[in-house]
C-alpha cells in the first residue's frame, strides 16, 4: 500500500521531460501539476532531463524546455540533472542485477513480442542458467519477474494493481541498441535525487508496478504517486510530440496557464491577468483531489 507515510520527510517532487522537442500543452500541464503540488506543500521541485535517446533529441530541445518553463514562471530548485551524465551508474546497477541472476539477454524482436500478445512469455529465461547460449548479436537485457501482485494507492486514480509476470512479463532494462530503458533510469534517478512524490500522466500508471518491483530489488524507498488524466487530440490520442502537438507560445503565458488550470479542474478567477498572479492563486488553492480520475480529456474542451 502506498500512502503519504511511505514517503516521509519534506516533499521532493520532479518534472522529468524527454527533450524530443519543446513543451506542448500536454507537457505544460504535466509540469504545472507537479509544480503546484510541490509548491503548495512548501516542497522542492526538481528538474531532470531524460535525455537517453539521442536519435530522438533535436539539438537545443532541452534548452528550449528550460527557457519555456522560466518564461511561464515555473522555476525549479537546484541544478538540472541530465540522465546522459549517469550512464556509468546505470551500467553498474545493471551489472549488479546480472550478477544476482535477475537479468538475462534476449534477442526477441518486437514482432515476436507482439505475437505473444505484447506480454513477454519468458522464452529467453533459460539463458539465466545456460550462459553459453547468450546471443552473439544485438540483444536486450530483461528483468526477471515473478507471479506476484504489485499495487499502488494512487492519490488521484485510487488502487491500481498488476501481476507482473502475467500482465507484463519480464521487461527490458537495456534495449537492443544499447540504450538504457526508461524503467531503469527513472527508478535509479528518483532514488538518487530523493524524490518522494511523483505527479505524472496516467499513461505512466501502467509502469508503476514495474518501478515498485525494481525499487524493492534495489532497496530503494517507495514514493507516493499521483497520475492525472492526459490531454487528448481530436483523434483521441495523447497530445504529444509523436502526434504532432504544437509547441506552446510563451508570449501567451497567462492564457496558457489559465487553460492548463482549467484542465486540472482549478479554474482561476476571471480578474487574474498575469502569469505570476495565476500561479500564486493556484498554489494557494491547490487540491490534487479536485483532478478528475479519468484516463484522458479532450484538449479541444479547453480551447
Amino acid at each position: 500500500m502506498t500512502t503519504e507515510a511511505d514517503a516521509p520527510g519534506r516533499y521532493i517532487g520532479r518534472f522529468a521531460p524527454s527533450p524530443t522537442g519543446p513543451l506542448h500543452l500536454g507537457s505544460l500541464v504535466a509540469a504545472l501539476a507537479g509544480f503546484l503540488d510541490a509548491r503548495a506543500a512548501d516542497g522542492v521541485w526538481l528538474l531532470r532531463m531524460e535525455d537517453l535517446d539521442p536519435p530522438r533529441e533535436p539539438p537545443g530541445a532541452a534548452d528550449a524546455i528550460l527557457r519555456q518553463l522560466e518564461e511561464l514562471g515555473m522555476t525549479w530548485d537546484g541544478a538540472v540533472l541530465y540522465q546522459s551524465s549517469r550512464l556509468a551508474v546505470y551500467g553498474e546497477i545493471l551489472r549488479n542485477l546480472l550478477e544476482r541472476e535477475l537479468c538475462y539477454p534476449c534477442d526477441c524482436s518486437r514482432r515476436q513480442v507482439r505475437a505473444m500478445g505484447s506480454v513477454y512469455d519468458g522464452r529467453c529465461r533459460a539463458r539465466l542458467w545456460a550462459r553459453k547460449s547468450a546471443p552473439t548479436g544485438s540483444h536486450a537485457l530483461r528483468l526477471l519477474t515473478e507471479p506476484k501482485v504489485w499495487g499502488v494507492d494512487d492519490r488521484i486514480q485510487g488502487r491500481f494493481e498488476q501481476n507482473l509476470e502475467r500482465d507484463i512479463g519480464d521487461f527490458v532494462l537495456r534495449r537492443k541498441d544499447g540504450l538504457f530503458a526508461y524503467q531503469l533510469a527513472v527508478v535509479v534517478d528518483d532514488a538518487f535525487q530523493g524524490v518522494n512524490r511523483i505527479v505524472r500522466g496516467i499513461d505512466l500508471l501502467d509502469s508503476t508496478p514495474r518501478q515498485l518491483y525494481l525499487q524493492s530489488l534495489l532497496g530503494y524507498p517507495r514514493p507516493a504517486y499521483a497520475h492525472f488524466p492526459v490531454l487528448l487530440n481530436e483523434q483521441g490520442q495523447k497530445l504529444s510530440k509523436q502526434h504532432f502537438a504544437a509547441p506552446v507560445d510563451t508570449r501567451q503565458a497567462a492564457p496558457l496557464l489559465r487553460r492548463a488550470l482549467c484542465f486540472l479542474n482549478h479554474p482561476p478567477p476571471a480578474d487574474l491577468a498575469g502569469p505570476e498572479e495565476l500561479l500564486d492563486w493556484a498554489i494557494g488553492n491547490w487540491d490534487i483531489l479536485r483532478i478528475p480520475a479519468r484516463h484522458g480529456i479532450s484538449a479541444s474542451r479547453y480551447a
